[in-house]
C-alpha cells in the first residue's frame, strides 16, 4: 500500500466547496471520479482543509491511499487528462504511510483579493471582490496587526461550527496593493469557520468607520460575533500555501 501526496490549484466556482456533499458537485468528489477512472478503484482522498462554495485554491494538498504501482509523474499526467479543466494537478509524490494531508499540516496561508475601483472587472467577476469605496492599505496593513499571535478567535467564527477549541496563532497578516488590487494575506495553524472572510469583513468596516480603529484587540477579548465585521464574499478567497514541517 503507498501514500500520495497530490497538489492541486482549483477554481471554485462551479463548486459546492471541497468537501462531498449530498446536494452538489464538490471539488472532493469530481478529483475521486477521475482517480476512480485512472486507478481502476475509488480510493478515498483526503484534503487538507475544507473550502467553501465559491472559494478558490491556488495550493490544496490531498493525499491517496492505493495498492496501484502507477508512477507519480504518470498519475499527474493522466488525472490532468480526464479533470475537467478548472481543476488541476500541480504534483504528486509518494509520502510515509501514516502521512495525513490534514493533520500534518504546520500552516496554511489563505489570500483574499479586492477589485478596488469604481469599476468592474470582467475578468475578476468570480475571482475578486468588486469593493468601489478606495482602501488604505497601508492603514489597514496597520490594523490587520491585532491579529497576529494566539487568541481566542471566537468572535470571527460563523455560527454553525461544531469546532469546540477557538484558539488558533495567526503568524503573519499582510495587506498590499498591487495596481486595483487590494490584497489580504494570512497565515496561521489553523483557521475557524469563514475566519478569514469576517477578518477581512470588520477591516473593511473599519475603513468604513464602522468598527473603530485599533478596537481590533478588544473584539478578539470580548468573544462576542456580532462586535466584529460582515463576513467577506466567497469568491476573492483563495487558499494559497500548505506547509508541513519544515517547508
Amino acid at each position: 500500500m503507498r501514500n500520495l501526496l497530490l497538489r492541486l490549484m482549483y477554481d471554485g466556482t462551479a463548486y459546492h466547496g471541497w468537501q462531498v456533499q449530498p446536494n452538489g458537485i464538490t471539488v472532493q468528489e469530481t478529483l475521486q471520479d477521475a482517480v476512480e477512472k485512472i486507478l481502476g478503484k475509488r480510493e478515498n482522498v483526503t484534503g487538507c482543509s475544507r473550502t467553501d462554495a465559491g472559494v478558490h485554491a491556488n495550493d490544496f494538498c490531498c493525499n491517496i491511499r492505493t495498492e496501484n504501482p502507477i508512477e507519480c509523474y504518470r498519475l499527474v499526467g493522466a488525472l490532468n487528462a480526464v479533470l475537467p479543466d478548472d481543476i488541476c494537478v500541480k504534483s504528486a509524490e509518494e509520502v510515509p504511510f501514516d502521512f495525513h494531508a490534514r493533520y500534518n499540516c504546520t500552516s496554511k496561508q489563505y489570500v483574499y483579493k479586492v477589485w478596488n475601483t469604481n469599476y468592474k472587472n470582467p475578468f475578476l467577476a468570480n475571482k475578486a471582490w468588486h469593493y468601489k469605496n478606495k482602501l488604505d492599505e497601508k492603514f489597514l496593513n496597520e490594523q490587520a496587526q491585532y491579529f497576529v499571535g494566539t487568541y481566542d478567535f471566537k468572535a470571527f467564527c460563523s455560527s454553525g461550527s461544531s469546532v469546540e477549541d477557538t484558539v488558533r496563532t495567526v503568524k503573519s497578516f499582510s495587506v498590499e496593493r498591487k495596481g486595483d488590487e487590494v490584497l489580504f494575506f494570512v497565515e496561521a495553524d489553523g483557521f475557524l469557520y469563514n475566519m478569514v472572510r469576517i477578518m477581512v469583513g470588520s477591516l473593511i468596516e473599519i475603513s468604513e468607520n464602522k468598527i473603530e480603529k485599533d478596537k481590533l484587540i478588544d473584539i478578539i477579548k470580548y468573544g462576542d460575533r456580532t462586535f466584529a465585521g460582515r463576513t467577506a464574499p466567497p469568491q476573492g478567497l483563495y487558499l494559497n500555501k500548505v506547509r508541513y514541517g519544515e517547508d
